[in-house]
């Protein structure tokens, strides 16, 4: 295996660490059962920084496996894709900017909230035909925060980690 690889795959298993304990250290229950959380900083970062198959994994896993070990394993499916969609998003949106000669903050910002947007809408839809569209209606904001957290913190990192090169030259 090459030597690249390798370092792709150990820095998304360490995303995939750091999105599980971000998403369990702080957890903040929402009114129907679920929890907001710190993970969407990682899983913008993951975006951000890895290739989009790894980014996926990383989130996806770190995700899912939070939801598993903190006893919200119903949520663990969903969870799944919904933050890997979230790192497809975040990805295919900022590669472009930066394909397209604009700035990359820019770009990471509104890939960011994009990926975010998506946060929002696919927990709304899970939640909605577990619990009823109506009913998961409360949860939207709490969720909105979360993503604004999540943003916020997912570019502040990525820019510290670009500043101090930090990971470099994974894609």
């Amino acid at each position: 295996m090459k030597k690249a690889k390798i370092k792709k795959i150990v820095i998304s298993a360490m995303l995939a660490s750091l999105t599980c304990v971000a998403t369990m250290i702080i957890k903040i229950p929402t009114p129907l059962q679920g929890y907001a959380n710190l993970g969407d900083c990682i899983v913008l970062l993951s975006a951000f920084l890895l290739p989009v198959s790894y980014g996926f994994c990383a989130a996806a896993i770190g995700s899912a496996l939070a939801d598993v070990l903190s006893g919200y394993a119903m949520y663990a499916p969903a969870s799944f894709v919904i933050k890997g969609l979230m790192v497809i998003v975040a990805y295919f949106i900022y590669k472009r900017f930066i394909k397209n000669g604009q700035k990359k903050l820019l770009g990471k910002i509104i890939s960011g909230f994009v990926a975010e947007v998506v946060m929002v809408a696919g927990y709304f839809v899970f939640e909605g035909f577990l619990y009823g569209f109506g009913a998961v209606l409360v949860n939207i904001p709490t969720n909105a925060v979360q993503g604004v957290v999540g943003l916020i913190m997912g570019v502040l990192l990525i820019n510290i980690f670009e500043k101090n090169k930090i990971f470099t030259k994974l894609q």
